[in-house]
């Protein structure tokens, strides 16, 4: 009861976005875009994250531009947010006919290969998990929440088909690995600044970014091939792609792949850059003498 108390305002939130669940997507999104502009004027530090991200990634952007492209993205962010509520509470039903899958022939394994699935963190990146959770029994790696009653909610959202082996990033990559040679698909996530350990520097749109090197270590490790998986938000849902399976890949060294996995993410980013996820600190962590730029 004392734990039900503490986390009473969390049960309250959780609450109304049950409720949102039943709303039909047109009306789903219109909330999403009132609570963008809500986040948009109210929240002033990730505005300036968005702000040096944008200037960072594209200087040769007007500042009018960057500026459209902030406004763009705190919207499309909070619908995405508010999406989720159908992840967790929807039925299988409607959430195949909002998430549309292309490419799904490239889930099957290549050559007896096992599979990378490569998710750049776009902000529909959820809807792609969904997807291919209700294609496929797949692993994939998590991070816990600070708030154990969204931690479980987002776990229980997560697992609701085909029971996927989800592992906390705590838990390290041991598992995902024999996972991965046991054939299951591995769903990896791995464009974000996570430190120093295990990351490397490597340009990301002309910035060096720590960029963890496990694609590359992974791949080598068990011979998988590498499927993107690139998630847009649309008017009527998601659409889901997969693309075919990296060639000539590995390369040379760790460095070189993980540099062209970067290339790879800048040229799906310019596609729809407004569903990047900018409100992350991507260059958080500097090389050695270098200062902090947020």
């Amino acid at each position: 009861m004392k734990h039900f108390f503490r986390y009473l305002p969390s049960y309250a939130v959780l609450g109304l976005l049950w409720l949102l669940h039943w709303l039909p997507l047109p009306a789903l999104r219109a909330c999403g875009w009132l609570l963008g502009h809500a986040l948009l004027l109210l929240g002033r530090e990730r505005r300036r994250v968005v702000r040096t991200n944008l200037r960072l990634c594209f200087p040769g952007w007007s500042e009018a531009r960057r500026e459209h492209l902030l406004r763009r993205h705190f919207v499309v962010f909070a619908q995405a947010l508010l999406d989720r509520t159908l992840f967790w509470w929807a039925p299988r039903a409607r959430l195949e006919g909002l998430i549309r899958l292309k490419g799904g022939e490239f889930l099957q394994r290549q050559d007896g290969c096992p599979t990378l699935i490569l998710a750049p963190h776009f902000v529909g990146l959820d809807a792609g998990g969904v997807m291919m959770t209700m294609s496929t029994p797949l692993v994939s790696v998590y991070s816990n929440q600070k708030n154990p009653v969204f931690n479980a909610v987002l776990l229980a959202g997560r697992l609701r088909f085909n029971g996927p082996l989800l592992l906390s990033r705590q838990e390290g990559m041991r598992r995902a690995l024999k996972a991965m040679k046991q054939g299951l698909p591995f769903y990896y996530l791995p464009d974000m600044d996570f430190g120093r350990k295990e990351s490397i520097f490597v340009p990301f749109f002309g910035v060096q970014a720590a960029t963890i090197t496990g694609v590359s270590r992974l791949v080598r490790a068990t011979g998988a091939k590498v499927v993107p998986c690139i998630t847009r938000l649309v008017p009527d849902g998601y659409e889901v792609e997969l693309l075919p399976p990296w060639e000539a890949f590995p390369g040379e060294s760790v460095e070189a792949d993980t540099a062209y996995m970067n290339r790879f993410i800048e040229t799906q980013v310019l596609t729809m850059p407004e569903q990047y996820f900018w409100l992350h600190k991507r260059f958080k962590t500097r090389p050695a003498g270098e200062p902090r730029i947020y």
